[in-house]
């Protein structure tokens, strides 16, 4: 079988993340990168050794010889791409979410199906080992039937005011509440039929980012199911990972606790600092890339290859975005939110 030919779009740090597992997948060809910044594009091509550059995705997908896409751009831009390469016929993993309207996640779904092309978004969690062993416990049925869960995501400061330079255009909802929809939607194996929320702003925008700072959200199930969820990205930079991780599911039957983030499993200390080194999402074993952020991708071309499905449909995405979308509503409304499928 001749190799997949793959392009990315995006050439940002989580481009990157994507080049390293497409070098190392033994059935890709890397063959072209995409950002609207060339000089970027063409510094991920060198790294990479990839042949074709270009900084217009339209251009791209008329002149590059290539199967599947991996856009990986900021999540507002989502949409137009992943239509027109929908519309090229070219297979996609798109980065989490979806995208962030309505009109574009409906758009992305019909010319997905119009052109017989598949599609995965990158909702990499459910590739995590700690969740994946607890959606086991919770599968086998030794904590009975799921009745409430808790999750929080949150990420230290820089991440909105130095590693995203288009945070202000975005939200924490969408670059981490994205993730928690889809891993309680995964959980419960049902989806959210009300969402009540509450956000605070101020500490970001007095550091330059025009955004909110968080939000504490609940979550009712269609099948009665209740969930509280909390995303921001206000926690101390001092904090010893990026993210602040912290998730409990209670069954009829028994639950499970984690803490992913201030656990003592690895602790590194130097004279100038103390952290946890990432040992899961994203990280070197041997020179390999390693972590759940690439198995997910990993993932992707496995189910190219096999024909399997994937793990997260084109259709869970979907659903995902627009339960986001009514917590923005009940957010702006002060009310509970039936979401709108």
């Amino acid at each position: 079988m001749s190799k997949l030919k793959f392009a990315i779009i995006g050439a940002g740090v989580w481009g990157e993340t994507h080049a390293y597992l497409y070098k190392e997948h033994p059935d890709v060809e890397l063959t072209a990168v995409c950002d609207v910044n060339m000089g970027r594009a063409r510094e991920l091509a060198a790294k990479f050794d990839v042949p074709n550059v270009f900084d217009n995705h339209q251009e791209m997908l008329r002149k590059a010889d290539i199967d599947a896409v991996a856009i990986v751009t900021p999540d507002f831009a989502h949409g137009k791409i992943g239509v027109d390469c929908a519309n090229a016929g070219k297979h996609m993993l798109i980065e989490k979410p979806l995208a962030t309207t309505r009109e574009d996640v409906e758009a992305l779904v019909e010319a997905a199906e119009r052109n017989n092309v598949r599609v995965m978004v990158d909702l990499h969690n459910r590739w995590s080992p700690p969740f994946a062993v607890a959606k086991q416990s919770l599968d086998s049925g030794e904590l009975g039937d799921p009745v409430s869960a808790y999750m929080r995501l949150n990420d230290i400061k820089w991440v909105a005011t130095d590693m995203l330079p288009w945070a202000a255009k975005s939200s924490i909802l969408w670059f981490l509440g994205s993730h928690s929809v889809d891993t309680l939607r995964w959980f419960f194996n049902d989806e959210v039929d009300q969402v009540y929320s509450v956000s605070s702003a101020g500490v970001l925008k007095k550091l330059g980012v025009d955004t909110e700072d968080i939000y504490q959200t609940i979550l009712q199930f269609k099948n009665g199911g209740i969930a509280t969820m909390e995303n921001g990205w206000i926690t101390p930079n001092t904090h010893p990972c990026i993210n602040d991780i912290k998730f409990n599911i209670t069954g009829t039957k028994g639950m499970i606790n984690m803490d992913l983030s201030n656990n003592q499993m690895i602790e590194r200390f130097t004279e100038d600092k103390n952290d946890r080194p990432d040992v899961l999402v994203r990280h070197f074993v041997h020179g390999k890339p390693k972590g759940f952020a690439y198995e997910s991708i990993r993932h992707f071309v496995d189910c190219l290859v096999s024909g399997e499905d994937f793990l997260v449909s084109i259709y869970d995405a979907a659903n995902t975005s627009l339960v986001i979308l009514a917590i923005f509503e009940s957010v702006a409304s002060g009310k509970p939110v039936k979401v709108k499928y």
